[in-house]
């Protein structure tokens, strides 16, 4: 791997692997203006890939990141489908439209989500949380992945999860939180964060032998219009509780600017040294807790996934 570290920033990485861009086809969810997702697309059309796809709930939200790549690189197409991930409806609609667009999809970036919300459920009855970050890109990524094996050996799914997963185990047994009376805002982001990781092992183990290549990561602390809920003293509070979790100290991290934020991002997806199914922190490759890398976790999250959005996957 290249030699990067937590002050990186995003435009240095594209700029040492522009030519793993060119001509690529890239899905970036959540790429709101304002949020890493935005800062990560902006930086990779930099690369000059042929297309990149923004698929969020808003166009008005992400509007003005079209029109930032459209300025700075013309020569690079831009769409936008609408995403809510937290109804498996509009996943299917959007996966439906992705699908009739593109050929191939070299590169997918599993960027968007909720943090530590109040409780409440998906349309389909899901706890909010990991209804949107897990099952709607669990439902999105097997549902388009034949796009993703049509662009071959060398494409690349990239999770984007958290530090956090340190806060929680998955939740096989009671992803609902027993509907919610023993709900916690902060556990229930931890154990959604776990499942991306899990997720992503389960989608390297599948896809070694054609080549594809399955990451995931923490981006780092950063403060973007996912932190609705966040104040410095639940931050305390959720840097506590990684400690009760782990029994090991966990000192509250430096916050990094948005240009340092997308830095790991964008590693895990050009880098490509970077080994499928593993977990990158400061831009480089870390452990993360052995729950989040258990095959036999993986398994059971996957069937979980599958029951929950109805369908089984085979591509």
């Amino acid at each position: 791997m290249a030699k990067f570290g937590p002050s990186t920033t995003g435009e240095e990485v594209v700029e040492t692997f522009k030519d793993n861009l060119k001509g690529k086809s890239i899905l970036i969810t959540g790429p709101s203006d304002g949020g890493l997702g935005a800062e990560t697309a902006v930086d990779l059309a930099a690369g000059s890939p042929s297309q990149i796809i923004l698929a969020g709930r808003s166009l008005t939200k992400i509007q003005p990141v079209i029109e930032r790549i459209n300025t700075a690189n013309p020569g690079v197409k831009t769409d936008f489908i609408p995403l809510d991930l937290s109804s498996q409806d509009s996943v299917r609609e959007a996966a439906a439209k992705i699908n009739e667009i593109v050929d191939r999809l070299d590169l997918l970036i599993n960027n968007a989500g909720i943090m530590a919300s109040p409780f409440a459920k998906t349309v389909d009855g899901i706890e909010s949380q990991f209804g949107t970050n897990y099952v709607g890109h669990f439902l999105l990524t097997n549902l388009i992945m034949p796009k993703i094996v049509a662009a071959g050996p060398g494409s690349r799914v990239v999770h984007v999860s958290s530090s956090a997963h340190r806060m929680s185990d998955i939740r096989l047994k009671d992803w609902n939180f027993e509907d919610g009376a023993a709900y916690q805002p902060f556990k229930a982001y931890g154990a959604a964060k776990t499942a991306i990781i899990l997720f992503s092992v389960s989608l390297a183990e599948q896809l070694k032998n054609r080549g594809i290549v399955s990451v995931s990561l923490h981006p780092g602390s950063i403060k973007t219009n996912l932190q609705v809920y966040m104040t410095p003293e639940n931050r305390k509070e959720a840097a506590e509780l990684i400690v009760t979790n782990t029994g090991r100290p966990f000192p509250l991290p430096e916050l990094k600017t948005m240009a340092e934020g997308c830095a790991t991002t964008l590693v895990a997806a050009l880098d490509p040294a970077v080994p499928s199914g593993s977990y990158l922190e400061d831009c480089m490759v870390a452990e993360p807790e052995a729950y989040a890398i258990d095959k036999d976790n993986a398994q059971q999250l996957w069937s979980l996934g599958e029951n929950l959005v109805r369908q089984r996957f085979n591509w």
